[in-house]
């Protein structure tokens, strides 16, 4: 998967965990918690949802590698260039 592919998914899992939240102007390079009303369980779907649909395991001591858009398809395009 390219950048721009992750970042659709990454999109899609936000979309499905958040629906009423505005995606269309999320920067980046912010975290995710600092632009959308996610808490902890939200945070947690989104690797459950990553396990889930693509079979991609994150160990607990790597999800602050997931806090913004950027530093997520930065963690995943090793893991899911061939996806």
């Amino acid at each position: 998967m390219t950048a721009d592919q992750i970042r659709q998914v990454i999109l899609d899992i936000l979309h499905d965990i958040a629906p009423d939240e505005d995606l269309s102007q999320l920067n980046d390079e912010l975290p995710f918690r600092e632009q959308l009303e996610l808490d902890s369980m939200d945070f947690l779907d989104i690797v459950m949802e990553l396990r889930k649909r693509y079979r991609i395991q994150v160990p607990e001591e790597e999800y602050n590698q997931l806090v913004s858009m950027s530093s997520t398809i930065k963690y995943l395009e090793p893991r899911m260039k061939d996806k």
